[in-house]
């Protein structure tokens, strides 16, 4: 049971929310966008969240072993660079502090996504960070967890 329901008390700026996730989903490759959403949502401990976007990746055609391996991507050879670069970047942008994205992986950033593309990964990990704090504060849960398999 959640606390809140954002989406009926907040109706307005939630739709505004839902324009900018649209926005996201079109102008970043969905996989990679779910990469970003996933490792931000383990950031911030955001369980909905986790789970909505491994299973996303699942259903975009990332492999089973590579969407488990997003929580260690820094150990894992299952990642391509530009990948990688996104990853390192999403996460500094989540936990950023005062001194901001140091300006080498900001630089690295740029030649990887170009400036418009960069733009979008901005505002993309600023977006699952809100949706991130959405469901931690209304205690937003995920289905019922399946059984586990008797296969095999």
């Amino acid at each position: 049971m959640s606390r809140i329901q954002i989406n009926k008390t907040s109706g307005t700026g939630y739709s505004k929310v839902i324009a900018l996730d649209g926005y996201v989903s079109e102008s970043i490759d969905p996989a990679l966008k779910d990469l970003i959403f996933l490792r931000v949502s383990q950031l911030n401990g955001c369980n909905y969240c986790v789970d909505a976007h491994a299973i996303d990746l699942l259903g975009d055609g990332v492999a089973q072993r590579k969407v488990l391996a997003v929580a260690a991507w820094h150990h894992s050879e299952f990642f391509t660079p530009r990948e990688r670069v996104a990853l390192e970047f999403a996460e500094a942008l989540t936990r950023m502090t005062s001194a901001g994205v140091p300006d080498e992986l900001w630089a690295r950033a740029a030649d990887t996504f170009g400036e418009k593309e960069l733009g979008d990964l901005v505002l993309a990990v600023g977006l699952i960070n809100l949706w991130n704090r959405v469901g931690v504060a209304a205690l937003l849960q995920p289905e019922a967890p399946l059984e586990p398999s008797t296969e095999g």
